[in-house]
């Protein structure tokens, strides 16, 4: 009788009956049902109609269920705008630094934490009755390695190394998901897969390398964004990979799904899946380009597909079960995102409703953006100690430059709900201290250069526009106002800082110069360098630019930002710009010269030493972790973090040495911190070709612990076996 009436009681739990007091008028409804059971009945009501709909992001309006909409979101919501909706007005939003400037901080806990801020925005945007706008899905982060300082969307990397690449997009994805179970505050989709790092001509070429930097390097930060942070969306790249459009590559199925469980949203970029016809020029019909589409693993397209998609399954190229596989990985994610049920276990689902007050105007959320800006911050020269400035001997203070008043918004921007210019921040702590300061934009009639005479200290703020051009989006595509410049669809052509000149004849007026470079991407200030006794890197478009630059100036705020890639002095020390093969002299690893500043760079105002390094194990078998600890003791005068960087070269290896470990440790002015690591022995494989796996290389490895690539303080070696 018992077996009977469990029996009755899960069909009628099947068919949205009474289940624990809950009644469902569809099983996909159930929360307590398992997910795969959920999907299955849900795909079992559509209509075709229906179901080609989700391949463009849509909601199921007649089942109650709306779509869960996207956003840029790389450093910050952005809703409306040139980039997103040129006919939509942007939203405001809270703008963070710049993801080059997020990678800057080398700061696991602080980037899982902006995230964490991103989603909830996104989510109180979403869920707001005031807002209702869309964005549950945020194209963030982007996990392409940043090869070539001449790519125009450096802005949006982490940099150059796969492992720092790759545990800061681990964070990011963590953070926007948040720690449910069950439940996720937002997805995060990973882009742009693969191997995007140039702009021009990225619809028709192809970025060609072996399978060995496949492996260890284009697609290693997506691999860990799946396997440790739990990614299930991405988008495919506009480029080719090895001859083949990154929309319909193999690899979609053989590695992402087969090899890492992938199994949520693969979305074309914009426009990517008719250049499968206009540019790539693989197919000479859209209906044959997406039965490619759909064999590849497509999910989602990102423009006009639906004509041809149909057409397609009425010519039989596709059938209505492979667009019910596909689209399940779309449904998977409005799933975890709480779209298909109303569950009170979902902590997600009051945001908005519950808490009106509008994120972006809290104290804490300005407090949180202020401390990124200033964990950004690169002190890439300080000789004679000229900064901090000291608040009671500075009296006079010139600020000059083109980038001293003003906060810049760059093309993945929401409308900020203030600017904290930089002389804007200048100005606050002067007034406070009693400091003059006078501001001149330009040299004009020599303007500059007379304030300069009068000054104490000069503050010159140069640097890039993030649009490529003097006026918000007035740059026609594919082109910016200076060759030094890149953005979306254009590539830079010269590392050449236009206005460096400007300082030149403002330090022959007051060699008491400070350059605060805002910039989205290196320069190759090799004058600045040799002449300007402090050097400071920001990045573009952040609410509390202003209060960083004044933080850090004034000495309220110790700087450690770092380096993410490496500056070189010459453009001619680049290989060619599609050359992938970064073996040939790219990045710290390879490169064979010397450069102006050298990964993981970043100076600070105290003084570390590094000591009593311990290596616990001698030798390292496949199945062990190597367990190290070293001392780093603050010396200096002021207290602040220290980037401890742990570098290896590992036996039989043509690169010069590799990333493993990095931590950004406080230590207290006078105190010593004890840092501990672990390296699992799997972190110390390379890729063997031979065998088409990773194996662990077999000799003695070097150890090297330091605070920069070029900066290594303790070493040590152990035997792999």
């Amino acid at each position: 009788m018992k077996n009977k009436i469990g029996t009755i009681l899960l069909i009628c739990s099947m068919w949205g009956s009474v289940v624990w007091g809950q009644s469902y008028r569809f099983p996909f409804q159930n929360p307590q049902l398992n997910e795969e059971a959920r999907l299955d009945n849900l795909i079992s009501l559509l209509t075709l109609d229906e179901k080609v709909a989700l391949f463009g992001g849509a909601g199921i309006p007649r089942l109650g269920i709306r779509g869960a909409g996207s956003s840029e979101a790389l450093h910050g919501i952005v809703q409306g705008g040139p980039a997103w909706n040129p006919n939509q007005a942007k939203q405001i939003t809270t703008s963070f630094p710049q993801a080059y400037g997020l990678g800057a901080t080398w700061d696991v806990e602080l980037i899982q934490q902006v995230a964490d801020y991103i989603a909830y925005e996104g989510r109180y945007l979403y869920q707001s009755p005031k807002y209702q706008r869309a964005g549950l899905i945020l194209w963030s982060p982007n996990a392409d390695l940043g090869r070539d300082i001449r790519w125009g969307r450096t802005e949006e990397c982490y940099g150059e190394d796969p492992v720092l690449t790759a545990a800061l997009t681990v964070a990011f994805v963590k953070g926007l998901q948040g720690s449910h179970p069950k439940y996720w505050k937002a997805a995060s989709l990973m882009k742009h897969f693969l191997a995007n790092s140039h702009e021009c001509g990225r619809v028709e070429t192809s970025s060609d390398f072996d399978e060995t930097l496949f492996r260890e390097y284009y697609s290693y930060p997506f691999w860990k964004g799946i396997e440790l942070g739990g990614a299930n969306a991405l988008m495919t790249a506009y480029n080719a990979y090895n001859g083949i459009p990154c929309t319909i590559s193999p690899v979609l199925r053989k590695v992402l799904q087969k090899e890492w469980g992938f199994d949520g949203m693969i979305i074309t970029d914009g426009g990517a899946f008719q250049q499968l016809k206009n540019t790539h020029k693989v197919f000479e019909r859209l209906e044959d380009a997406a039965q490619a589409c759909i064999k590849a693993g497509t999910t989602r397209f990102l423009d006009d597909y639906k004509a041809a998609l149909k057409n397609a399954f009425y010519e039989g190229k596709v059938s209505e079960k492979e667009l019910e596989e596909n689209i399940k990985g779309n449904l998977r994610i409005m799933l975890r995102l709480g779209l298909l049920d109303d569950d009170d276990s979902n902590p997600y689902k009051s945001i908005g409703i519950k808490d009106t007050i509008d994120p972006w105007l809290k104290e804490e959320t300005r407090q949180l953006v202020r401390l990124t800006a200033r964990k950004s911050a690169v002190l890439l020269k300080n000789e004679g100690r000229l900064l901090p400035l000291d608040k009671g001997s500075v009296k006079r203070i010139a600020v000059i430059g083109n980038r001293a008043d003003v906060v810049l918004e760059d093309w993945y921007s929401g409308a900020m709900p203030y600017k904290i210019t930089p002389l804007a921040g200048l100005k606050e702590v002067a007034e406070r201290e009693g400091i003059e300061i006078r501001y001149v934009k330009d040299n004009k009639r020599s303007a500059a250069e007379d304030a300069a005479a009068w000054a104490d200290v000069v503050i010159v703020c140069l640097g890039n526009d993030p649009t490529g051009s003097q006026e918000w989006a007035k740059a026609p595509w594919g082109q910016t106002a200076l060759a030094s410049d890149g953005r979306e669809d254009v590539d830079r052509t010269s590392l050449q800082l236009e206005q460096e000149d400007l300082l030149r004849s403002v330090y022959k007026k007051n060699p008491r110069t400070v350059l605060v470079l805002i910039s989205s991407f290196p320069y190759a200030i090799n004058w600045s360098q040799d002449n300007i006794p402090a050097i400071l890197h920001f990045t573009q478009s952040c609410q509390e630019l202003g209060h960083a630059v004044s933080d850090v100036i004034f000495g309220d705020y110790n700087p450690a930002g770092r380096t993410t890639q490496t500056w070189v002095k010459d453009i001619s020390d680049l290989p060619h710009i599609m050359d992938y093969d970064i073996r040939k002299g790219r990045t710290y690893m390879y490169f064979k010269g010397k450069p102006l500043y050298a990964f993981g760079h970043g100076l600070s105002y105290t003084s570390f030493d590094y000591s009593h390094l311990q290596v616990e194990q001698k030798t390292l078998s496949a199945s062990e972790t190597l367990h190290v600890c070293f001392n780093v003791t603050n010396t200096g005068e002021y207290s602040g973090d220290e980037v401890v960087q742990v570098y290896v070269k590992l036996p039989g290896d043509v690169a010069a040495k590799r990333l493993k470990v990095f931590s950004r440790v406080f230590v207290e002015k006078g105190k010593t911190e004890t840092v501990e690591i672990q390296i699992p022995a799997t972190d110390l494989m390379l890729w063997n070709a031979a065998e088409n796996c990773f194996k662990l290389p077999e000799g003695k490895m070097e150890l090297m612990v330091g605070s920069a690539s070029d900066n290594i303080k303790l070493k040590s070696k152990i035997r792999l076996q």
